[in-house]
């Protein structure tokens, strides 16, 4: 099966302040702000959405096509994607803007100072999929995930024009698009994916209840954290699935982006949402357990031993001839 994940392609810096950002402020003063924190470390990390759901579908052995605006800096990223499996042949690479990118500095009560440098992102709309769509073997499935919304916008057209399947996944953009644009960009999708919160969000942007983007939708699947994973379509199909439980919690950035990457791999071995939803839980145990959102082992043995775990023997047995190859 050939998938493309269109959205973000970022590096977070993150780095640790040892004292109070409050200390440093001086009553009376905030109108003319200028300050300086040393730092103790930095963490560079690789991340944006659509390249953590990349990395995840090249860890679970496919070749994903990654879509998205990258600046002149992004060499050694593309070789680490590459290296895990994903196809960087389609990002676009700026002539004049960096790589997109977060800064944020936390202090020891963990109040955080972030900013968040959207950089070539801006020039994603630019990139059309026909060319992608056109190549031998055309494309199954494009997941839309958080980009520029203009690209987001683009890409989801496009695929209805060339009847190309898509997911959507407009997660943390909901809050910059307009009724209209929410709309558009879930109605036809083959799954929907949001969380608890970005579920109640989008039914009061669209201004339809649940019920209504249901019949809009293949199937919506709502991520709960830790109270697990609901699935459900316009047929009255309703499923609810545990949570894979994690041994220690150590990072929870890009645990959602590996639920969708095993969600997808299983899909794209065949199999329906009561077995792709298991394995997506996986995936994002063993992210949760992981500093970094494209640090995580995903051994297939370990996979295989948690989905039976929480699912049982026969969803284990579904899985195993494809999460065995994994090594």
């Amino acid at each position: 099966m050939r998938i493309a994940i269109t959205g973000s392609i970022a590096t977070d810096h993150l780095m640790t302040f040892p004292g109070r950002f409050t200390e440093q402020l001086v009553p009376g003063g905030l109108g003319h702000l200028s300050l300086s924190f040393l730092a103790d470390d930095l963490e560079v990390r690789r991340g944006g959405v659509a390249a953590n759901i990349a990395f995840g579908l090249g860890r679970m052995g496919l070749t994903p096509h990654l879509v998205g605006a990258v600046g002149a800096d992004f060499d050694d990223y593309r070789s680490w994607l590459e290296e895990n499996g994903v196809d960087t042949g389609y990002v676009r690479v700026s002539s004049r803007l960096h790589t997109a990118r977060f800064t944020c500095t936390t202090d020891q009560d963990q109040n955080q100072i972030a900013t968040f440098y959207a950089g070539a992102m801006a020039e994603a709309a630019r990139i059309d999929l026909t060319g992608l769509a056109a190549r031998p073997g055309g494309l199954d499935l494009v997941l839309v995930a958080p980009d520029a919304p203009d690209a987001m916008i683009r890409h989801t057209r496009r695929c209805a024009e060339l009847g190309v399947a898509f997911a959507a996944d407009p997660s943390q953009q909901l809050a910059r698009l307009t009724r209209d644009e929410a709309r558009l960009l879930v109605t036809g999708a083959r799954w929907l994916f949001t969380n608890a919160y970005e579920a109640g969000l989008l039914t009061e942007l669209s201004g339809w209840d649940r019920e209504e983007i249901l019949s809009r939708v293949g199937a919506w699947i709502v991520t709960h954290g830790a109270d697990g994973v609901r699935m459900a379509t316009a047929g009255g199909v309703r499923e609810s699935f545990p949570a894979v439980p994690s041994g220690s919690v150590v990072d929870p950035t890009g645990a959602g982006d590996a639920f969708r990457a095993g969600f997808l791999a299983a899909t794209s071995w065949g199999f329906a949402p009561d077995t792709a939803v298991p394995l997506g839980c996986a995936l994002a145990a063993e992210a949760l357990e992981a500093v970094g959102s494209q640090l995580y082992r995903a051994s297939g043995k370990d996979l295989l031993a948690r989905v039976t775990a929480t699912y049982g023997e026969f969803v284990g047995a579904r899985l195993a001839p494809h999460l065995e190859q994994l090594g």
